[in-house]
């Protein structure tokens, strides 16, 4: 299946741009390998507004917020996920206008009960750019409806990228602020224990079976035609399920093999991601008894088929 990334997104940081009636985007100054062109933070509502995933803790993106919202009131801080790219802002914005801030919960709030027990025993490693210190006023569970003056947004809970990860559908719109479960530049880093691929495929079918063929990602530009982006999503994890167990077949390996054999051909610095990824397809896998590793399951082991 041809890959339908878009890789051309050049925003203007800290500049707001309209992308429809009521609703805006800044792209904060925080590009990297990982955050592509910038977190995308959404501005929502004309009247009363809410900001979706405010970002990280920068004082010229809370600048660029505070100068957008003139002359409005800000109701509603909502974050998708508390990755330091996303929610930091979040307590500054809400300390200097009172506003709430809208959460399922902390980085772990949804973890499995294997993985749970595999950040114990299982010597995972993980945790990059978790942000510890987010604790949202309100706490928002699959279904629940957060509304404003003007908008109203249905939150679907998406775990996979981090347990935690909660996407908005925008009511009476075509629409869903997408976070980082699905974005239009790249595919999701899915690092264990707090990200998890059994939970990540699931999340991908749930969106599936949902109306909104139009996403606004946490970066990059918006995906108008999303649900070929979910088909692909889901066809590129099985196929590098694939990968994983055809290379098992001839012998053991381990996570860095793995990854070394089938990134080739990525950017170097996206190796340590990418190890993560194979982690966590071993790690599903797992679970589905098709592989175990030799000796104590840990990230350096070395697995093979059953």
């Amino acid at each position: 299946m041809k890959s339908p990334f878009q890789t051309d997104h050049t925003p203007q940081v800290g500049v707001p741009l309209g992308l429809e009636e009521g609703l805006r985007v800044i792209a904060c100054g925080n590009a990297s390998p990982m955050t592509f062109t910038g977190t995308q933070t959404y501005l929502l509502g004309e009247a009363e507004v809410a900001v979706i995933d405010p970002g990280p803790d920068d004082p010229a993106h809370l600048m660029a917020i505070e100068k957008a919202l003139e002359g409005q009131t800000l109701s509603h801080i909502i974050v998708t996920h508390s990755h330091v790219d996303h929610s930091p802002l979040a307590a500054v914005l809400s300390a200097k206008t009172g506003a709430p801030v809208y959460g399922f919960g902390p980085a772990n709030a949804a973890r499995s009960n294997l993985m749970s027990q595999l950040a114990i025993d299982g010597n995972l490693g993980g945790a990059e750019g978790i942000d510890p210190n987010f604790t949202p006023d309100i706490l928002v569970a699959d279904a629940d409806e957060i509304k404003g003056a003007e908008w109203s947004l249905s939150a679907v809970h998406t775990p996979g990228h981090l347990s935690n990860h909660l996407c908005f559908a925008w009511e009476g719109n075509d629409t869903l602020f997408s976070g980082d479960h699905v974005m239009g530049w790249a595919s999701t880093l899915v690092s264990p224990p707090d990200g998890d691929l059994t939970a990540f495929m699931a999340s991908l079918k749930t969106l599936q079976s949902r109306p909104e063929h139009t996403y606004y990602a946490g970066h990059g530009a918006p995906l108008l035609e999303a649900h070929n982006m979910l088909d692909y999503l889901l066809a590129h994890r099985l196929g590098r399920e694939d990968q994983i167990m055809a290379r098992l077949q001839s012998a053991p390996h381990t996570v860095a093999e793995l990854t070394a054999d089938m990134y080739a051909d990525i950017n170097p610095l996206l190796h340590g991601a990418a190890s993560r990824n194979v982690l966590a397809h071993l790690i599903d896998l797992f679970e589905r008894e098709l592989v175990v590793p030799e000796g104590k399951f840990n990230a350096g082991a070395r697995f093979r088929r059953v």
